[in-house]
């Protein structure tokens, strides 16, 4: 079965923006977006080891699809502290659009990792922490979650957040490819392309959403008191969502419409307004200066390098420089 967007009244989404839908014959809502040009900007300023660029890109999609679901204006950071060749991955999203990142490496581990044909997101990972953070602005209590990273994927991380801290069942799939094209004279050139899709069950009665318990580890046989078996529908729509292939994620000919179309058709899904990501960084001189002014003598003289301050922001590359 085809789907026309026309013929349904839809505009679709396109790149770079985020389509939230609910799914309610599942008791289902989500997110999904399909990630072009912003991405692209982000990674080709850094230029990273190829493995990094893909890990951070993993962190951008998911970031965007948690980032856009605030309901009032603040900031939500993805940050990741680790003793792996990415010690830190940084995400930092500013309603209503505005997404930013960099990585944290040490390029002769990743080089070793890309020689052994090893450099996995796990491998780049290795084992830490990684922290959400939603900033609801002055006068308002800041929250974070962490997880621990012990090997796990990005996808593993974001399940693991939710069962724990928000106690809502959740499945999240993350795609990342390269798009390869012929130029004349030129060889081939390569762009960045990214997407994912995250549901949650979240049903009127509160009793369907109970999950089984976790897993108790090393404690003494017979401690697990009870296990709570899945909903129908939660079952159903997690189905679905781990038939979704890398490749219906990163195509651009593939719309997130159309992907929410062949997964929920038989079910009817429901979409709403998109959400656009942009390339944007709050850096600023006047930020910078700010900074600066706090600084003692002793401080400025050590960062003061041939009569001048440069500052570089890691986010965007952006140099300011200063008299010293």
């Amino acid at each position: 079965m085809a789907l026309n967007l026309d013929e349904l009244g839809i505009m679709p989404a396109g790149l770079d923006a985020v389509r939230p839908f609910a799914v309610e014959g599942l008791d289902v809502r989500g997110r999904a977006v399909a990630l072009g040009p912003v991405l692209e900007t982000i990674l080709g300023r850094h230029d990273y080891p190829e493995p990094v660029s893909r890990l951070l890109a993993e962190a951008i999609v998911l970031t965007g699809l948690l980032g856009t679901s605030l309901k009032f204006d603040g900031r939500f950071t993805l940050q990741t502290q680790t003793d792996g060749p990415v010690s830190m991955l940084v995400v930092d999203f500013a309603s209503p659009d505005a997404i930013r990142a960099c990585a944290t490496f040490d390029a002769e581990r990743v080089e070793v990792l890309m020689a052994a044909g090893t450099a996995t997101p796990e491998e780049l990972l290795g084992h830490g922490h990684l922290a959400m953070t939603i900033d609801q602005g002055k006068h308002m209590q800041r929250y974070q979650g962490l997880v621990e990273l012990d090997g796990v994927s990005l996808e593993d991380v974001a399940r693991r957040y939710f069962e724990r801290s928000e106690q809502i069942p959740t499945e999240v799939r993350l795609g990342v490819g390269e798009l390869f094209t012929r130029q004349e004279g030129e060889g081939h050139a390569r762009t960045w392309t990214a997407g994912g899709i995250l549901i949650q069950f979240l049903p009127e009665a509160p009793e369907r959403m109970r999950q089984a318990d976790i897993d108790p580890g090393d404690a003494p046989e017979g401690m697990h008191s009870h296990e709570v078996e899945e909903d129908d529908a939660w079952v159903e729509a997690k189905a679905l969502v781990d038939t979704v292939k890398d490749v219906e994620l990163t195509d651009p000919e593939v719309s997130v419409e159309m992907l929410l179309f062949r997964l929920f058709h038989e079910r009817g899904v429901r979409l709403y307004e998109p959400q656009p990501l942009a390339d944007k960084c709050r850096c600023s001189r006047e930020k910078i200066e700010s900074v600066l002014a706090n600084f003692s003598a002793e401080e400025i003289r050590q960062v003061t390098v041939g009569g001048k301050i440069v500052v570089t922001c890691e986010f965007c590359n952006t140099r300011y420089t200063f008299d010293g």
